[in-house]
């Protein structure tokens, strides 16, 4: 999870901020985010749950919208770039090909709930992984919003202690 301790990095700015800034980091995203607002800092499970989601959107639809110009730019004036961006489609496209195979579209949405502490998994990847396969925004965001929104209540759920009987 990016080696950082988000209570700590976060410390000084307004709690509920700070979870949906979290959310929307890489690696971090709701499986950090609800737990640091819950847990770390005391707030009320159904804020941290909607501000999580929340911040947790922003960077998929980002993705979505704008990877495709980004990522054309940055491929055709740097070779920094275009090794970076070769790696990270290949990537995707390896941990999400099986699953679109089999589910179609509607694996961005158990991509981005199911797999939920594992790395490669959430918004980013799922967003990402839209875009590689040609899905477009008015397909791919329903699926990663029902993820995103599935994974909260799995966040949610193991952090309020839910599942500690198993």
């Amino acid at each position: 999870m990016l080696g950082i301790n988000p209570l700590e990095t976060f410390a000084t700015i307004p709690h509920e901020l700070a979870v949906f800034l979290i959310a929307m980091l890489p690696s971090l995203e709701l499986s950090a985010a609800i737990p640091a607002g819950i847990g770390g800092w005391h707030l009320p499970w159904w804020k941290v749950y909607l501000l999580a989601v929340s911040g947790s959107l922003v960077p998929g639809i980002a993705i979505l919208l704008f990877i495709e110009p980004i990522a054309n730019i940055l491929r055709r004036h740097s070779k920094i770039m275009n090794r970076f961006f070769t790696w990270l489609f290949e990537k995707t496209r390896k941990d999400f090909y099986a699953k679109h195979e089999k589910w179609g579209n509607a694996a961005l949405l158990f991509f981005v709930a199911i797999p939920l502490p594992l790395p490669g998994s959430g918004m980013w990847s799922g967003a990402l992984a839209a875009w590689l396969f040609g899905i477009p925004f008015h397909k791919a965001f329903p699926m990663l919003f029902g993820g995103i929104l599935f994974a909260g209540v799995i966040a949610t759920a193991i952090t309020l202690g839910v599942f500690s009987f198993l």
